[in-house]
């Protein structure tokens, strides 16, 4: 079966289009997100519902507390005797993915309870302590 544009080829001047709808982006209604403000409005309403608008909010880079993390397995790679201070590596929190199979002392500011747990388990232990960042209770009365 012919398409319908293909029976208007070499017959008309305007291919079936009509005079001015096919000058540009044709029928489409614009080219690209033309007309989203304007008669595209349900499309944009319907399938990016959350495009207008503000939505959640982003915490202040002074406030945010991101730990510099590591898992067990990694601990363990990483210590060459049987004791690993890991705020002198770098690390800010002990996590407890991994399997440990050797007693390790481990000093760290935070770590989980699993890794704890995992850690005695092997016969080691966690040393857990807040890392002094210099900026705690300073304030002096004068």
């Amino acid at each position: 079966m012919v398409s319908r544009t293909n029976k208007f080829r070499g017959r008309s001047r305007y291919h079936g289009r009509g005079k001015k709808a096919g000058r540009g982006a044709g029928k489409r209604g614009g080219r690209g997100n033309a007309g989203i403000n304007k008669h595209r409005l349900m499309t944009r309403l319907k399938y990016m519902p959350r495009h207008w608008g503000m939505y959640g909010f982003n915490r202040h880079p002074s406030l945010r507390n991101v730990n510099i993390s590591i898992n067990l397995q990694e601990v363990q790679n990483l210590a060459e005797g049987d004791s690993i201070d890991l705020g002198g590596k770098g690390y800010d929190k002990l996590l407890g993915k991994g399997r440990i199979d050797r007693a390790i002392h481990i000093t760290v500011a935070e770590a989980s309870a699993r890794a704890i747990e995992k850690v005695e388990a092997a016969g080691g232990s966690v040393t857990v302590g807040e890392a002094d960042d210099g900026d705690g209770d300073e304030w002096e009365e004068e």
